[in-house]
C-alpha cells in the first residue's frame, strides 16, 4: 500500500483528472490519497480515498463503496472504462 505521508512515494502517484473519451466520467486524484470522482454534470458523485498497489488501484468510496482498477501502458482501467490523463489546465 502507497504511504500517503511520504513526499518520496507520492511522486510516483497518478495524481490529476482523469477522464473517460466523452469526459462523462472524471477522476481527481489527489496526492494526499483523495478522489473526486464526477459524473456528467454531478461534479462530486463520490468521494473518498485511493491507494495504489503497485499498477492496481483500490477506492474507498466515503459511503463505503469499493471499486478498484489498473493502470495499463499509462492508461487507468476501471470497472469497464477507460480513462486518460489530461492536462490540469484542461476544462471539465
Amino acid at each position: 500500500m502507497t504511504d500517503f505521508a511520504n513526499p518520496s512515494v507520492q511522486q510516483d502517484l497518478p495524481v490529476g483528472l482523469w477522464v473517460t473519451d466523452d469526459r462523462y466520467v472524471r477522476h481527481e486524484l489527489r496526492a494526499d490519497g483523495r478522489y473526486v470522482e464526477a459524473r456528467g454534470a454531478r461534479e462530486a458523485a463520490y468521494t473518498g480515498r485511493y491507494w495504489m498497489e503497485g499498477d492496481h488501484i483500490e477506492y474507498l468510496d466515503d459511503t463505503g463503496f469499493t471499486a478498484d482498477g489498473d493502470f495499463i501502458d499509462g492508461v487507468l482501467h476501471h470497472a469497464g472504462m477507460i480513462l486518460r490523463r489530461v492536462d490540469a489546465g484542461a476544462s471539465r
